[in-house]
């Protein structure tokens, strides 16, 4: 069984970054961050920056490998994102695991790319397309019609965009909880409330939500059988049982209320 990350990152607007590249200096980190937006809906339309202006603050994993089943977000609630980069990569490096996202092709693999870039992280497997490993020549993390990183939402809307579904409403109609306490829209004012354990939980159950519906993905094309897929999901169930974590608890909760999956 190759080992599975499923991951999820969630951003704040990089106020330090919009200074130096805007002159903004001497604006506090609200108005910056209004500013930034001013600037990008003038340029777009659209409220949502570019993705260079994203500033990480919390990856949230769920690995699976035969003998172990976890979720959980890395670095403590106060890590740098500095940090929270070299353990993601730290990750793929130990494991060379299959890396599956929801829209990580569009949003959370690029913004990563950048920050890294940002940072100084060396990430030689991650980055390898055959030059190290031939294997990696046909099946590396950078080709987006490969498979050691599965964009759930790309290939299910068949790489194209006007198919595109959010997970919250694919996760439902499979029976599965869905967004929960938060939404990425409420990332910026939670950060600055402080509340970053509300932020990491949030981000948690947005990977357990794509955890499941990769699970049901891989039943779809035939590399779980009925019985492994059930099996596969009671693992998982027994997993958010025996943890003492609320938001987990309550993620089990509505699960089972939703009387599929």
């Amino acid at each position: 069984m190759t080992p599975v990350m499923v991951f999820d990152i969630e951003t704040v607007p990089d106020v330090e970054g919009g200074r130096r590249i805007h002159g903004f200096q001497g604006l506090s980190d609200e108005d910056t961050a209004r500013a930034l937006t001013q600037l990008r809906v003038q340029k777009t339309g659209s409220e949502f920056l570019a993705l260079h202006l994203h500033r990480i603050v919390a990856i949230s994993v769920v690995l699976a490998t035969r003998d172990r089943l976890a979720v959980w977000s890395l670095g403590e609630e106060d890590a740098p994102e500095k940090e929270l980069l070299a353990r993601f990569f730290e990750g793929v490096e130990r494991y060379t695991p299959t890396l599956v996202t929801w829209n990580g092709g569009g949003f959370d693999l690029p913004v990563i790319h950048y920050r890294a870039l940002l940072h100084g992280i060396s990430a030689p497997r991650y980055w390898d397309t055959g030059d190290d490993d031939r294997e990696f020549r046909y099946n590396n993390y950078l080709s987006r019609y490969h498979w050691r990183h599965l964009d759930l939402m790309d290939v299910l809307a068949g790489f194209q965009m006007r198919a595109n579904a959010p997970l919250d409403e694919v996760a439902s109609l499979l029976g599965f909880p869905g967004k929960m306490g938060m939404s990425g829209a409420k990332v910026w004012d939670a950060y600055l409330a402080g509340d970053i354990r509300g932020i990491r939980n949030y981000c948690e159950t947005d990977v357990l939500n794509t955890y499941l519906v990769y699970l049901r993905f891989e039943h779809l094309r035939g590399r779980l059988t009925e019985q492994a897929l059930e099996e596969e999901l009671a693992r998982v169930r027994r997993m958010l049982a025996e943890s003492p974590e609320a938001h987990l608890g309550a993620f089990l909760e509505a699960w089972q209320a939703g009387h599929k999956g």
